[in-house]
């Protein structure tokens, strides 16, 4: 058991018969009153985010997680296949465990928090940014905007996207959970 100290962004916790990850906390301490922490947490198994306040010294039940490298391998329509870079032992994870699973390539490495207890997977963190080749775009004409536009363009894992007017064939994503475009890579030759 640990109290309300040791809450930190990423560490998992059971709360209502569920398993929840702490993406956002602030500890307050107001004027008046005791103090208490504020936090968001997102449900592992249904990915549902709440928002919750402890009071100080409340007691959470805290779960020994393992984060592992795992290569994604590849969907089947029903599940994703990743496997351990360490051991070569391979899972299944459905769609709705991933953040942003249109833009993951094959042979990319993502980052999985196993339970300890039982080890089964907890949370998927996808990379920070990841590099698509541009496979289609709408046409876009000189002079139609005074500024800088956004089409929608394809990349190579089929999964549409919106970046900037440019002549671009390689793009790289960053923010992959927004699905915007922040830098690019290489122009079309």
């Amino acid at each position: 058991m640990a109290n309300t100290s040791d809450i930190r962004k990423g560490l998992c916790i059971r709360y209502n018969h569920d398993i929840y990850k702490i993406i956002e906390f602030l500890h307050v301490k107001p004027g008046k009153g005791p103090a208490f922490v504020r936090t968001k947490l997102k449900s592992v198994t249904t990915g549902k985010v709440i928002d919750n306040t402890f009071s100080a010294g409340h007691k959470i039940d805290e779960i020994r997680v393992e984060t592992h490298t795992f290569q994604y391998l590849y969907n089947d329509g029903e599940a994703y296949h990743f496997m351990n870079t360490d051991t070569y032992e391979q899972i299944q994870l459905p769609e709705s465990s991933l953040d942003a699973p249109g833009l993951l390539k094959e042979g990319e490495n993502v980052k999985i928090q196993i339970n300890t207890e039982d080890d089964s997977p907890l949370s998927v963190d996808m990379p920070q940014y990841v590099i698509l080749e541009v496979t289609a775009t709408e046409p876009g004409v000189k002079g139609n905007t005074a500024t800088n536009a956004t089409k929608p363009a394809t990349v190579e894992t089929g999964e549409r996207v919106w970046f900037l007017y440019l002549l671009m064939k390689v793009i790289r994503l960053e923010s992959i959970q927004k699905k915007e475009l922040i830098t690019s890579v290489s122009r079309n030759r």
